[in-house]
């Protein structure tokens, strides 16, 4: 796989409606539960763009963001950061912590893969 997404949620319905949506819409889809389990899945390939929620169990999404852009391996995968809190300060700690771009849940299935398509071409 050259071109896929990472989606990392805690919350499998979220997880499963993204991936549906995406899969659809032609993106191909990987699916992490964890920080954890995202850093076994980008241990084999690089993907385009993470669909990172801010509130996940142990590792937060915001301190794998940190992790993720302070090496070089993975600094330049393009982090969206997704959560249900919309609080302007959430969003200035997701830019902070490296994010490249944020997102409120729920988001617009309509609309997630245009939003999705933008990302990436920002990133080429």
């Amino acid at each position: 796989m050259n071109e896929w997404i990472l989606i990392v949620d805690d919350n499998p319905l979220n997880l499963k409606l993204a991936r549906i949506v995406l899969e659809t819409a032609g993106f191909k889809v990987k699916t992490a539960v964890s920080a954890e389990d995202a850093l076994r899945v980008l241990k084999s390939d690089t993907p385009k763009l993470i669909l990172m929620d801010i509130q996940l169990p142990g590792m937060d999404g915001l301190e794998l963001t940190r992790k993720l852009k302070s090496d070089a391996a993975t600094a330049a995968i393009m982090i969206v950061a997704v959560t249900a809190y919309a609080m302007s300060a959430d969003e200035d700690k997701a830019m902070a912590a490296g994010c490249d771009g944020y997102v409120r849940k729920p988001f617009d299935t309509r609309a997630l893969p245009d939003m999705v398509a933008a990302y990436l071409q920002r990133s080429a």
